[in-house]
């Protein structure tokens, strides 16, 4: 039953990619989805050479380095530059919403709080192809003009979905991907998001420096000490981005790793006292019920349990929360989220 369903999908997606957009753009060297089938079957070839739970070694996937040519057509593509991950081989460009003025629960917040895109490219494990993935942010009446670009592009969405309860305007974000030339991909996105707010020289600049950064707000050794992780100033906040190294995961021959996507978070803003957190958790099925049971326990909300992706192995699924009190209060709650990550399997349903 679930192969008539995957055939019927790919034929769908196969149709669409091949017949309006390829007939609009004419699809140059991007691969249609009867090719990503094929990639995303190649990983679970490369998944069985590889230990895929907790608990044990997994094996290196090694990619092949960016090419310069991709990461000059990325920058050309946007009017922007990006930064190169060489450990594993991503370049991504960030695509913040500088025009935007959010608040959540009627405080302000700063855009590097969460409401920041990106755009990522990375090649196959076997260097023949390349992918491109990104999230955006967006109004809700930006959502459907920028689908439409999307698909007139041969590009894809991969999801639709919020990350905030409470947020002032709404705001929604779209998971865009695309598989084939790399500097093919970086034009065909460049040309999907130009007419959109998101594009960078539709974007006003930054605003000037704050009066104290997160380095000032918060007292970041002791919340490293709780996380058991490093984070990153941005601004007036504070963020931790955390990989999942114990697994292997593959999406349409590329092996996903922090930099391209698959990261669990949490970003703090305010103030030590007065904090608000804000992060994504990337798990495995088994793992969501244990998190959401530890983010409940220390009084944190969840926000959204989501995909991101159409077609990894294996299945990620990803997890918004929210909180506000005490900075080193919520930092427990995150770590006791990140204690649940890559126990292995448990058939317990307590």
């Amino acid at each position: 039953m679930s192969e008539n369903k995957v055939s019927r999908r790919e034929l769908l997606r196969t149709a669409a990619v091949l017949g309006a957009a390829g007939a609009a753009t004419g699809l140059g060297n991007i691969e249609p989805a009867a090719a990503k089938k094929r990639n995303r079957t190649e990983n679970n070839d490369t998944l069985k050479n590889n230990t895929v739970n907790t608990g044990a070694a997994v094996r290196s996937v090694t990619t092949p380095p960016l090419q310069p040519e991709a990461m000059a057509a990325l920058d050309a593509a946007l009017g922007k530059k990006g930064k190169y991950v060489e450990a594993e081989a991503v370049y991504t460009t960030p695509l913040p919403r500088n025009d935007l003025k959010m608040s959540v629960k009627g405080d302000g917040v700063p855009i590097p709080f969460g409401f920041g895109g990106w755009v990522s490219l990375k090649r196959t494990v076997d260097g023949r192809s390349a992918v491109l993935m990104g999230d955006t942010v967006l109004l809700e009446e930006e959502v459907n003009p920028l689908i439409s670009a999307v698909i007139a592009n041969g590009l894809e969405v991969g999801a639709i979905h919020n990350h905030f309860f409470y947020e002032q305007p709404r705001i929604f974000y779209m998971h865009i991907h695309g598989m084939g030339d790399p500097v093919e991909l970086a034009r065909r996105y460049g040309a999907a998001l130009q007419t959109t707010k998101v594009f960078p020289a539709n974007q006003p600049p930054a605003g000037p420096p704050p009066a104290r950064t997160g380095k000032e707000i918060f007292d970041l050794p002791a919340l490293d000490a709780i996380v058991g992780h490093t984070g990153t100033v941005n601004g007036p906040t504070y963020k931790y981005t955390i990989g999942r190294d114990d697994l292997t995961v593959m999406d349409m021959g590329a092996h996903m790793t922090a930099a391209i996507g698959l990261n669990t978070w949490a970003s703090f803003a305010g103030t030590a006292d007065a904090a608000h957190i804000a992060g994504d958790v990337a798990m495995l099925d088994y793992e969501v019920n244990p998190v959401i049971r530890a983010l409940r326990a220390n009084n944190l909300e969840v926000v959204a349990v989501h995909s991101h992706m159409l077609g990894e192995q294996p299945r990620i699924i990803f997890l918004h929360y929210y909180g506000s009190g005490p900075a080193t209060t919520l930092a427990q709650g995150f770590r006791a989220a990140l204690n649940e990550l890559g126990k292995g399997r448990s058939m317990s349903m307590a």
